[in-house]
């Protein structure tokens, strides 16, 4: 009777994620992709570099797995190992 009752609630879950339905979040001044010129997820150190010039300020690396963080003008980077896992605009 058990093993019916959990073969019953996996169909019934299973019927529930079937008609599950995402929404889309609009943001007034936000559009997907879009980075304000600032580096993208995943783009090497080398590539950073290349693109935008020699940062500001590097900060040394630290944590496990190692962080690092490049200051720019108007932004700064963080990398994990040497890809970039966020950027954000200074205020």
């Amino acid at each position: 009777m058990a093993k019916l009752r959990t073969i019953s609630l996996v169909a019934l879950l299973l019927a529930a994620m079937g008609s599950a339905n995402a929404d889309t979040l609009q943001m007034a001044g936000a559009s997907a992709g879009s980075n304000d010129g600032r580096p993208t997820r995943g783009m090497t150190q080398a590539s950073v570099e290349s693109k935008y010039g020699s940062p500001v300020a590097v900060k040394a690396p630290v944590g496990e797995p190692p962080i690092t963080r490049w200051e720019y003008a108007n932004f700064v980077v963080f990398f994990e190992y040497d890809k970039v896992i966020h950027a954000v605009v200074k205020r």
